[in-house]
């Protein structure tokens, strides 16, 4: 479940780039390459910065699974 949940954040990161970028690329025509271009990159950053707390999630969810929780220091 917590794998989902980061999931899920990671893609409503990816979805308000988009919009951002949508309405960027609409209000400033001469810029849309370099908007898009921008918009990418704070794209993989998402991604990039979602893939820690999804191994965590994972490492979480497997420990629970297997009835043995992670500790608390990491």
């Amino acid at each position: 479940m917590r794998v989902l949940i980061e999931v899920v954040h990671i893609v409503i990161g990816l979805v308000v780039a988009a919009l951002i970028a949508t309405a960027a690329a609409w209000s400033y025509p001469r810029a849309t390459q370099d908007i898009w271009i921008v918009a990418f990159g704070c794209m993989i950053a998402v991604v990039l910065m979602g893939v820690g707390p999804v191994r965590k999630a994972i490492a979480e969810d497997r420990a629970k699974l297997a009835g043995t929780e992670p500790r608390a220091d990491g």
